[in-house]
């Protein structure tokens, strides 16, 4: 890969982050319940990556039957990943749930050795350490009731959910179109959460439209899928570094548009735990 070539894979990389750090607050700010929410977003999603597909003539087979299992479970994970981080948003705020989640790319260079060939870096202890003193700089009180803990450990859920997703799918990068990967997922994903829609209150769509159109367009079709097809040309570790500056972009937005300030402890924990960005991200450079 030459420097032109790298340079635009990394700006792609940033806009998937962008789109990805609009979870957090349409998440927070939409007005129904989660698995609804999430029926709703991977629908859309589905209808909107198929047309996509047709019109840039995306092969949609299968080529691999053993595949097909390898999609249902990745699909799995993305519901949980989802769920369990919406219920993070709503049960705490924005900057606590997406700084709870985004754990996982420590989570995923602790776990890489298991499905690749790739060593396990001493570094990567040392950071997973300082991940968890940062949790519990979040969380001070270790206290189930508290609505902050329960946004922390539900974050952690999705972020664990999150990282052995994208492990699975790695090795199908090189085969599959990231797009193809995502419709797939939503696809089944669709089909798994349809009896919620018996169950819970749909009522609110009417009025919250617009808002989980722009999450399903924005942060599911445009976000996540730039995001898998990045994995082409990073390794899952780096690539997952480098798309953990969404908490920021996410706090940025939910400052102005919910009047979301982060707390004290929230600044110091969440500026523990993005550090391991940065330093993750200078010491896969020198590497490289």
């Amino acid at each position: 890969m030459n420097e032109k070539s790298h340079l635009n894979h990394l700006l792609l990389l940033i806009f998937a982050t962008v789109c990805l750090s609009t979870s957090g607050p349409l998440g927070k700010f939409i007005d129904m319940p989660t698995p609804v929410i999430i029926w709703w977003r991977s629908i859309l999603a589905v209808i909107i990556l198929f047309l996509f597909c047709a019109y840039k003539g995306i092969n949609l087979k299968i080529s691999n039957k053993k595949d097909r299992l390898t999609f249902f479970i990745a699909a799995l994970l993305m519901g949980g990943h989802w769920i369990f981080y919406f219920y993070a948003l709503k049960r705490s705020n924005v900057a606590i749930g997406m700084i709870s989640l985004f754990t996982f790319p420590v989570i995923i260079a602790l776990l890489e050795p298991f499905f690749s060939k790739t060593k396990l870096d001493p570094i990567h202890i040392v950071l997973g350490l300082m991940v968890l003193v940062g949790i519990s700089i979040l969380a001070p009180e270790f206290n189930l009731e508290s609505s902050q803990l329960q946004g922390i450990m539900f974050g952690l859920l999705s972020a664990i959910c999150y990282a052995l997703r994208i492990l699975m799918l790695k090795e199908h990068i090189a085969t599959y179109n990231g797009t193809m990967l995502m419709f797939y997922q939503v696809v089944i994903l669709t089909i798994i959460l349809a009896p919620v829609l018996f169950f819970m209150d749909t009522s609110n769509i009417t009025t919250q439209y617009p808002y989980v159109l722009l999450l399903a367009i924005v942060t599911t079709a445009i976000g996540h899928t730039m995001f898998v097809q990045s994995l082409k040309y990073f390794k899952a570790s780096t690539a997952s570094i480098i798309g953990s500056t969404q908490p920021i972009f996410g706090i940025i937005i939910a400052f102005f548009f919910l009047n979301e300030i982060p707390s004290f402890n929230t600044f110091i924990g969440g500026s523990l735990i993005l550090a391991t960005v940065i330093i993750e991200s200078i010491r896969s450079k020198k590497i490289k």
